[in-house]
Formats: structure tokens, C-alpha cells, sequence
């Protein structure tokens, strides 16, 4: 089976092309091919598919066999793949995923894809829609008991469920006790992505991430959009402006814009192709 280990800010994914290739279970090849040890290594496996609503679609599943409903630096990777790989020649693409169309511009250096925006929607505020079994209509700073402790949480979907935690210092957290603890909250039946955020002016934010099915990981595109909106949402940061998401795994853009979309841009990188045996229904 052939792939492409491609990655986005960090956030590293194995990418098949599901117009050459098949796969019968997907969340067991995600498992396999996600191992770092046994595998080819990864936060994940992102199938890229034939679509009847959009240009391309993507299917994705988390290094842990779940999958996954939206991702915006893997949509980033897509654009890059299609277009280098010479399967588009536009500027534009139109990706179905598990949350719906979303719209990329695609942005290029000497022919080759150096970087993207995603049009990732609307945030969606209301707790029933998150979902958070938390009793408010919208969980903007309210307060959560999680391992014991009391957070002021601001919690919100961009496709997939996000709550967002604000801290004067994220590299003193524990995430692997708390993000974890996070993740399987009982006031979350999703489980949940959690964001640990530090402001640090109206228009940079630094932020660690720690994915439900995948743990910490270097960056999420749609965590990064989650983050840019709660700054918004409690005043740190302004709306229709740039905010400069400094993650582990490098930097994105984010903009709230004022039609209401959220707009995310970054890098996107090949970071080696190739060919391995998989007993998992390649062609």
C-alpha cells in the first residue's frame, strides 16, 4: 500500500489515496500504521476519497482506531497532496468531511503547495450541540470540577467537541494526568478535546493540546480555531483580527471573521512517501 507521512504544524498524519488505494478496517489500520514503534508513526490515518458533494472528501481516524469527525491541519494536507500530486489545478477545493463541506485556498511556491486556508464555519456555542452536560445554554467561564480541582472552562464545537482552559503557564501542566481526566469527564458523553491556553497580547495566544483517542499532540487546527474563539469570547483577544496561535508543533493563523466563519492558515509538508505491506484490504 502506498502513503504519504505528511504533517501540519506537527500534527503528522499517514495520508492514503483512496482513488489507487482501498482499506477494509480502517480503524485497525489506523492502529497499526499509527504505532511509532511497530508502525509507520503518526497521529492518525487520513483517507482521501472520491466525493459526490465536494472535489475530494476526507475520511479520519485517531492513532487510537476512533474516528475522528474534522481536522484542520489535515485539511491543509489534502490540499497539498491533491494539488502536488496533480490530481486539481485549482486554487480552490471543496472537502466533504463528517462536519460538513469546508473550502480551502490553496497558497504556492514554485508550483508546489507551501500553505492553506481552511473555511472551518461557525462555531457552534450552545452546550447541547457540543455536546457538555454542563447547565448553561452556552459554557463560556463556567466552573468544573476535574480531578479534584475547580477550572473555569469555556467549552464549544468546530466540528468536533473542544473545551478550553486559560493558564498563566502551560508548560507546568501535567497534561498527560489532566488531559486525560479531561478527556473522560463525564460531562463530556463525546469525550473531549482539551486546550490549555495562555494569552500573551490581544493577538498571540500559546497553546498545548491533548486530543480525545490521541493524547497531547503538537498542533489541531480545529483545537487552535477553539482556542482563537474563546479568547474572543472572554475578552483576551478581538474578533475579525489575526491571532497568532503559537503551538508546540509551530505556528497558525486564526481569524473569527465578522460573517460569523472561522478562518484557519498554516503550513502544510510532505515529510516522506512510501510503500508498505498491509494485510488490511490494499488493492
Amino acid at each position: 500500500m502506498k502513503f504519504a507521512k505528511m504533517q501540519g504544524t506537527g500534527n503528522d498524519y499517514i495520508y492514503v489515496n483512496c482513488f489507487d488505494e482501498s482499506i477494509d478496517d480502517p480503524p485497525a489500520a489506523a492502529k497499526f500504521l499509527s504505532d511509532r514503534h511497530f508502525g509507520i508513526g503518526s497521529d492518525g490515518l487520513v483517507l482521501i476519497l472520491p466525493s459526490d458533494r465536494a472535489d475530494f472528501k476526507m475520511d479520519i481516524y485517531n492513532s487510537d482506531g476512533s474516528r475522528a469527525k474534522m481536522c484542520g491541519n489535515a485539511a491543509r494536507c489534502i490540499a497539498k497532496y491533491v494539488c502536488d500530486s496533480k490530481m486539481t489545478d485549482k486554487d480552490m477545493i471543496s472537502l466533504e468531511t463528517l462536519s460538513g463541506i469546508k473550502y480551502i485556498n490553496i497558497y504556492k511556491t514554485d508550483g508546489k503547495v507551501t500553505s492553506a486556508q481552511v473555511n472551518m464555519g461557525s462555531p457552534m456555542l450552545k452546550s447541547r450541540d457540543i455536546p457538555a452536560l454542563i447547565e448553561s445554554d452556552a459554557v463560556i467561564s463556567r466552573p468544573l470540577e476535574v480531578g479534584g480541582k475547580i477550572y473555569s472552562v469555556t467549552c464549544l464545537s468546530m466540528g468536533n467537541p473542544h473545551c478550553v482552559v486559560f493558564s498563566e503557564n502551560i508548560d507546568s501542566i501535567n497534561i498527560q494526568k489532566i488531559g486525560a481526566e479531561f478527556e473522560n469527564h463525564p460531562a463530556f458523553p463525546d469525550r473531549i478535546n482539551t486546550e490549555f491556553v495562555q494569552p500573551i497580547s490581544d493577538s498571540h495566544i500559546k497553546m498545548r493540546v491533548w486530543e480525545r483517542g490521541a493524547g497531547e499532540t503538537l498542533s489541531c487546527g480545529t483545537g487552535a480555531c477553539a482556542a482563537a474563539v474563546a479568547c474572543i469570547l472572554n475578552g483576551y483577544c478581538k474578533r475579525n483580527t489575526d491571532i497568532k496561535i503559537s503551538l508546540r508543533g509551530g505556528k497558525l493563523s486564526v481569524k473569527w471573521s465578522a460573517d460569523g466563519d472561522v478562518y484557519l492558515t498554516g503550513s502544510a509538508q510532505t515529510v516522506f512517501t512510501g510503500e508498505i505491506a498491509y494485510g488490511g484490504g490494499a488493492k
